[in-house]
């Protein structure tokens, strides 16, 4: 299966321009003319251009890998992975956990939210701005997600998704059937990955993280990939 990379090149609704420099001539950009509101509403019609990117390539038989600046990117893939018709068991690796809500968050960043936004609690807006379908709990394995705030952690063990907070733990345990990895490059160590928005102390190192990768690869099974990235203004 070919991959098909597509650059959503924004942090949350506002346009991340450095990410524009890492783009190939064959990737594909999703940018729009978004216009001035709130937040939610511009992300929605952000991602539910990314979610007809998705679509669009699953349907010419190709794998989406979804590069963009925050995980709230993830709403777009999911969408678009439904239109589709393709049912996976998504893999989430993250330092954080990305699971609060309005009610549970302590610094009120929509950008730790979009797990849980996309298992249908909390903020909905984007769901229904792509027409995205709740995913269901069972198909969903949250893996390190080392720091987690309190109320968030009461959250993840609520929902009953899959948390398993070592890496190379989740090969074991993974489900048949294909595949979604999300990756948030913040799971790293940042002693090996230091540039990075919202660094974790401790996590896995590189290495870990790109065996765990290769044994996952090498399955067959993964049918789409999404990539928050590291901050390119504070890499040297």
């Amino acid at each position: 299966m070919s991959d098909r990379f597509i650059l959503t090149p924004y942090f949350l609704d506002e346009p991340d321009l450095p990410l524009n420099e890492l783009a190939a001539h064959e990737w594909r950009i999703v940018a729009a003319d978004l216009a001035p509101g709130e937040p939610t509403a511009r992300m929605g019609e952000l991602y539910d251009a990314l979610a007809a990117e998705v679509a669009a390539a699953l349907a010419a038989g190709e794998r989406p890998v979804s590069i963009a600046g925050d995980c709230c990117a993830t709403i777009g893939v999911m969408a678009g992975l439904q239109r589709a018709g393709v049912q996976s068991t998504l893999l989430w690796f993250d330092a954080h956990g990305d699971f609060n809500t309005w009610e549970t968050t302590p610094s009120g960043f929509l950008g730790g939210m979009p797990l849980a936004m996309a298992v249908g609690l909390g903020e909905q807006t984007l769901l229904e701005a792509t027409g995205m379908r709740p995913w269901p709990a069972s198909r969903v394995v949250l893996t390190d997600a080392r720091d987690l705030d309190p109320c968030e952690r009461d959250n993840v063990a609520a929902a009953g998704i899959m948390h398993v907070a070592d890496v190379e733990g989740l090969l074991p345990v993974i489900p048949a059937g294909p595949l979604y990895v999300h990756f948030d490059c913040d799971i790293i160590n940042p002693d090996d990955a230091p540039a990075q928005n919202y660094p974790a102390p401790g996590g896995p190192p590189a290495e870990v993280v790109k065996d765990v990768f290769r044994a996952l690869a090498a399955t067959g099974r993964v049918v789409a990939v999404s990539v928050s990235l590291w901050a390119p203004t504070l890499d040297p």
